[in-house]
Order: C-alpha cells, then sequence, then structure tokens
C-alpha cells in the first residue's frame, strides 16, 4: 500500500492506525505549503488534492480520513481498531466524525486557513471563531470522556481522530480540558503513538 501524508497533519491519525494494525506501506510525504497536493501525478490519484489517501494493494485510493479509518478496522479486525459491540461501534463513529468533520473541519480549518472563509480584513476575527467552535467542542469531548481511558472503553479509530485535533490544540497553545488531557497524555504513551511521531519530526 501506498500512503499519502504530511507530518503533524490529520494524516498522522492514519499514520498511527497503519502501525498498531502492523502493516507495511509506502510513505509519500507531500509538502504542503509548496503545493505538492495540488500537482497533477498527485491529483491524479486524489482529484480532490487533499490528505490523506491511502492507495490499497488492489489500486483503490482511499481520500478521506473516516473512510480510510474504517476500512482498516473491518479489514483487520484481528486488530480491534473498532469495538464489536454495536451500540459502542456507533459511539465510536459518531466520536470519530466529529472529531473530523466538526472539531477539524468547522473549527481548525478557519484556525489555519481562514481566507477560505473570510476577506482579508476580517482574518484575525475568523481564527478567533475557529479557535472558540475548537474549544466549545472539546468541552463537549471532555464531558463524554468522563470517566473514561478511551473514547469506547479500549483504543479504536476514534482515539486516532481524536488525537490529531489534541495534538493541533497543545502545538497552538490551547487549553485542553482535563479529561481531554488525560486522553491525549494516554495517547503519547502508546508505543505505537511515541515512533509514529518521532517519525513525523515530533519528540
Amino acid at each position: 500500500m501506498k500512503f499519502y501524508m504530511t507530518p503533524g497533519s490529520c494524516s498522522t491519525g492514519i499514520h498511527i492506525l497503519l502501525e498498531e494494525a502492523g502493516l507495511v506501506f509506502e510513505a509519500h510525504i507531500l509538502n504542503l505549503p509548496r503545493g505538492d497536493h495540488l500537482k497533477p501525478d498527485y491529483l491524479a490519484i486524489n482529484p480532490h488534492g487533499t490528505i490523506p489517501t491511502l492507495v490499497r494493494d488492489d489500486g483503490v485510493a482511499l481520500t478521506d480520513f473516516v473512510a480510510i479509518a474504517t476500512w482498516l478496522a473491518e479489514t483487520y479486525p484481528r486488530r480491534k481498531l473498532l469495538p464489536e459491540d454495536p451500540d459502542a461501534k456507533e459511539r465510536a463513529m459518531v466520536s470519530l466524525n466529529f472529531a473530523t468533520r466538526y472539531i477539524h473541519g468547522e473549527g481548525f480549518r478557519r484556525v489555519f486557513t481562514p481566507e477560505r472563509y473570510a476577506a482579508a480584513g476580517a482574518i484575525e476575527a475568523t481564527k478567533a471563531q475557529g479557535r472558540e467552535i475548537v474549544a466549545e467542542a472539546f468541552e463537549k469531548v471532555n464531558r463524554e470522556l468522563d470517566g473514561k481511558s478511551y473514547v469506547v472503553g479500549a483504543f479504536s479509530i476514534a482515539d486516532a481522530g481524536l488525537f490529531y485535533v489534541e495534538f493541533w490544540a497543545d502545538k497552538i497553545g490551547m487549553e485542553l480540558p482535563a479529561n481531554c488531557r488525560a486522553h491525549y497524555e494516554l495517547m503519547k504513551s502508546r508505543p505505537t503513538v511515541r515512533q509514529v511521531l518521532a517519525e513525523e519530526g515530533y519528540r
């Protein structure tokens, strides 16, 4: 398999899942500021120009975090990346979507790429709005994590999704609520996470 990624981005969550599944893959690093994701050879693989992308052994390209994570969990069930209990599985998917679609898609996207949402004069206000969305979302996650270590009891794809947005918050100096901070520290203690962060240049 070929994995297209950018260190420290949302693809870090998929990188963690690939290592948790014990898979062999080729890592291809894309430099987003340089525009690697918009070059014709990459757009031929992923027309959306987004990351991450996982090209399976059969040549099919998966180009969405949730799609890749779900495929990994369902294709390698022995790795227990999703719980077997239907209710717990549903909670994991809801949490994963909330982290990737809302905390990332609605919050951090405004923080990192405010020009998508505002004219030049409103850039700082848009960033502030993004931070507010993220902070409020983490308070919701914090309540849902009360009394739990991982999102649905044991490690799952939901934790990989939550981790990368916690990682972003930490890197830009945002305060994580207590349960989110505990989850973040627990994730950083996992051998695979330590390995991935080291490989991506973070210590």
